[in-house]
C-alpha cells in the first residue's frame, strides 16, 4: 500500500518506541489501527455512493479489451510472414539461376 521496506518499517516503530514509549505503544497501535479501519470504510463508502468502483471496473475492462485488440492487430507477425516469404522466393530465384535453365549454358 505505502510501498515501505523492512528497514523503514524498523525505523517507524523504533522511533515510535522512543517518542510514545514501551507503555503506550500498544494502545497507541491499535488507535491508529482503529484510524485506519475506519478510513478504508469511509472510503468503501465514497466508492459505493459515487459508483466509483463500477467506472473503475469498467475502465479496466476497456484498458484489458484495447489491449486484447493491440495484440491482435499487431503488424509483425504479418510483416514476419511476408519477409518469410519473400526471403524463400529470392532463395527459389538464387537457386534458379545457380542451377541454369534448361538449355542454356552457363
Amino acid at each position: 500500500m505505502f510501498n515501505l521496506g523492512s528497514s523503514e518499517l524498523i525505523l517507524i516503530l523504533l522511533v515510535a518506541f522512543i517518542i510514545v514509549g514501551p507503555k503506550d505503544l500498544p494502545k497507541v497501535g491499535r488507535a491508529i489501527g482503529r484510524w485506519v479501519r475506519q478510513l478504508r470504510e469511509m472510503f468503501n463508502e465514497f466508492k459505493e455512493e459515487t459508483g466509483l468502483s463500477d467506472t473503475l471496473e469498467d475502465l479496466k475492462d476497456t484498458n484489458r479489451e484495447v489491449n486484447t485488440l493491440l495484440r491482435e492487430s499487431d503488424p509483425r507477425m504479418e510483416l514476419k510472414d511476408t519477409v518469410n516469404e519473400a526471403r524463400k522466393a529470392i532463395d527459389e530465384a538464387k537457386h534458379d539461376v545457380n542451377s541454369g535453365m534448361p538449355g542454356q549454358k552457363k
